[in-house]
């Protein structure tokens, strides 16, 4: 169905907006804007796409976030998440309606979703993608290895819609930057926490476009039971504005202790270097970079991290980083606002007390 000689045909750039328990995930509000400058770039409408039960307010929400219009799948067999029922869902909007870009957020739904509608529409999907645009130069780009064709039948002229969607390779050691030219839709995840979210505009508002809900309970082959939150405090390093990480030279778990105290002070999260992770030091849901969690926090503090370019690619675009190690030709100094060169078991108690201090004054 996906490979396509008339593009025309297919038109419209669309987002999931993954919502949970009647909560909009807040990569979401990313996805709309960058969804935005996509479709503006070709001239297209931007459309989300929101599934579940009493979703109707999130669907007005997403309007007022960009949206101009927004596809709604309501009904109580899509109450909870299930990979049958959504992809069944999705995959009869593409073919009704078939837009030509889809975007994901690289979260747990989306990973586990984005493989199967692109499967289901025999299309590509570029996963953890950290920029889109689009392919303005005349582009020989050989198609991917789902067609029958042999290379040099395989290639195509690709326009300036054919979407550019780049992602960390090889561990991030470089960039890959992948065309889908013959076929559509372009589907992609987007790592949450690298695009700038959409600005919320109370006067806009998107046409609502209720789905048909073709789903029954023969097609879900898995039930939901039971959803049962986890008891330790989930950390939200995607969305917080001070972020306090520790690596390997925090030297023992112990350190994070310290951090802790840190982060309670300047009303922050604590986060982590994979380093200390892969030590035990800390729990992988504080983890920063390539196999962690991308931030774009406002202040981002690097204690005791020579700055692996793992770790920058998750980090780097922080609003100010400030930077404490004890080696001075460290990498994470390159990168760094502020540059610290020292013992941060020294160092971070002088700021935790300069800040009480400033703190006590106001």
């Amino acid at each position: 169905m996906a490979r396509v000689e008339d593009k025309s045909a297919w038109k419209g750039v669309w987002v999931f907006a993954e919502q949970r328990q009647g909560e909009l995930n807040s990569v979401a509000i990313e996805l709309l804007g960058e969804g935005k400058k996509l479709a503006d770039d070709i001239g297209t409408e931007l459309c989300a796409v929101v599934i579940g039960e009493n979703v109707g307010d999130i669907a007005t929400e997403l309007g007022k976030y960009g949206a101009d219009k927004v596809y709604v799948a309501d009904a109580p067999i899509l109450k909870n998440y299930t990979t049958d029922a959504y992809t069944q869902v999705i995959c009869d909007a593409i073919d009704k309606y078939q837009p030509e870009i889809i975007l994901l957020g690289a979260t747990h739904i989306g990973r586990d979703l984005g493989p199967r509608v692109a499967k289901r529409t025999t299309t590509g999907l570029t996963a953890d993608c950290t920029h889109l645009d689009f392919d303005t130069d005349k582009y020989m780009g050989y198609l991917s290895t789902v067609t029958t064709a042999k290379p040099p039948q395989a290639r195509v002229d690709a326009n300036k819609d054919n979407l550019k969607m780049t992602r960390p390779a090889f561990g991030g050691n470089l960039m890959a930057t992948i065309i889908c030219p013959a076929y559509r839709p372009q589907m992609a995840t987007v790592r949450p926490g690298v695009m700038d979210k959409a600005v919320r505009d109370d006067s806009h508002s998107a046409e609502i476009i209720n789905l048909d809900v073709n789903v029954t309970d023969a097609d879900v082959r898995t039930k939901v039971i039971e959803i049962v939150k986890s008891a330790t405090e989930m950390v939200s390093l995607t969305d917080a504005e001070i972020i306090v990480s520790g690596g390997a030279g925090l030297g023992s778990a112990d350190g994070f202790k310290l951090m802790q105290e840190f982060a309670d002070v300047v009303g922050g999260v604590v986060g982590a270097s994979r380093a200390a992770v892969d030590s035990g030091w800390i729990d992988h849901s504080h983890q920063v970079g390539q196999t962690g969690t991308t931030v774009k926090p406002k202040i981002y503090f690097a204690c005791g991290i020579s700055g692996a370019i793992q770790h920058l690619a998750g980090m780097q675009n922080s609003d100010i980083i400030v930077a404490i190690n004890k080696n001075e030709i460290a990498p994470i100094f390159e990168v760094a606002d502020y540059g610290i060169v020292g013992d941060l078991y020294k160092i971070v108690p002088m700021l935790i007390e300069e800040f009480k201090a400033y703190q006590a004054e106001g």
